[in-house]
């Protein structure tokens, strides 16, 4: 049973500094292993879909600069963007391990399908590291955040912003995430470990994609169900389904919205929480996991065994393989109250950024200038 990470309220995400542990001063050789690489690396880094702003926007920068650091500009980063598209990201792994890359990250858009990949990669003597969602096959190393954890927070959240009405006679929505990807579920698992009792779920979807056009449909749909005045609540797994959700709420006529969840701090997400539209998000530090995967991508590759075992000292499982060496980052549950000292203090978005004309009157009511 892997180890749990308690949530991260009292400081910023981006003060988890790796070289408070001892890591980055890590011995590059230990039981025999030395270095298999210099700084010459070619890393490649496969990255899902662009839907969700958070892969161009933060991932692939931050992944950049810090191999470029770590490598004293010596390295190189070949990345390709699947699109959401299993078959795309097939080939563009195929082109990796063609053109002989050292080291492989890859955010799977489908968990199972990519696992095909992953043998072939292992077969040419390329390590890949699995980012974000466990990938199937012999993956060498697994980083993310404590996905169960992730919901778990949703899940309680949402219970507390029901308050003295939660019960039995609550009735929410489950907007789920998409049926491939192995988050989803985990997502989903720990949101029930919090709602399973409290509420009554009356609707629950499978988002296809992540997508929030479908999540909308999906609301929509569960609207015409139950009747718009009869829904105390929405569990959305991440900022772009709450959107949808948000839109078909408001396209029923619907003016005094219920609390509704979300995650990833998208700034769309961010300000909708300013206004009280949606009443929080998950706040993931995604340059912190993108850089302790670069560190954890070159750490291996360069044979630095000591380093790579201080940066997984987590395991999890996939339907293929037990034991995957993992690093699971902590996660912060975002609300009016913290905006401040989480996305705004770690630098993930400027008070300019989120306070923009439309939003000033509720950035000053709330403080937030």
């Amino acid at each position: 049973m892997r180890r749990r990470i308690a949530i991260s309220v009292a400081a910023p995400a981006m003060s988890l500094v790796l070289a408070g542990c001892g890591v980055l001063g890590a011995s590059e050789s230990g039981d025999g292993a030395s270095p298999t690489k210099g700084n010459d690396v070619t890393v490649g880094l496969l990255l899902p879909e662009t839907a969700n702003t958070r892969y161009e926007q933060f991932d692939y920068p931050y992944f950049k600069a810090k191999v470029a650091e770590l490598t004293r500009d010596q390295g190189h980063v070949k990345y390709a963007n699947a699109e959401a598209s299993a078959s795309k990201q097939a080939d563009q792994m195929q082109q990796m391990i063609d053109d002989q890359v050292d080291v492989i990250v890859l955010d799977a858009v489908d968990a199972k399908a990519a696992g095909e990949s992953v043998r072939k990669a292992k077969d040419a003597g390329i390590p890949v590291i699995a980012y974000d969602r466990l990938a199937e096959g012999p993956i060498d190393g697994y980083i993310s955040f404590d996905n169960e954890l992730v919901g778990e927070v949703q899940g309680r959240s949402l219970v507390e912003a029901l308050g003295d009405n939660a019960g039995g006679s609550d009735t929410i929505v489950m907007m789920n995430g998409s049926p491939t990807d192995p988050n989803a579920k985990q997502f989903k698992a720990g949101a029930l470990a919090e709602l399973n009792g409290k509420v009554t779920i009356a609707e629950s979807y499978d988002t296809k994609d992540w997508k929030p056009e479908e999540a909308e449909a999906n609301m929509a749909e569960a609207i015409g169900k139950l009747g718009k005045d009869n829904i105390a609540g929405v569990y959305a797994a991440n900022d772009g389904m709450a959107g949808g959700v948000i839109k078909a709420l408001e396209d029923a006529g619907l003016e005094d919205l219920p609390p509704i969840t979300g995650q990833d701090a998208e700034l769309a997400g961010v300000q909708r929480i300013v206004t009280g539209d949606q009443y929080m998000s998950v706040y993931k530090s995604y340059p912190l996991e993108a850089e302790s995967a670069a560190e954890m991508a070159l750490a291996r590759v360069q044979g630095r065994d000591i380093q790579f075992d201080a940066l997984a000292r987590d395991k999890v499982d996939s339907p293929t393989h037990k034991g995957i060496p993992a690093q699971l980052v902590p996660v912060v549950a975002l609300t009016r109250d913290n905006i401040e000292s989480t996305v705004v203090a770690d630098g993930f978005f400027e008070i300019s950024d989120i306070c923009t004309a439309a939003y000033e009157a509720a950035c000053a009511e709330m403080g937030l200038k």
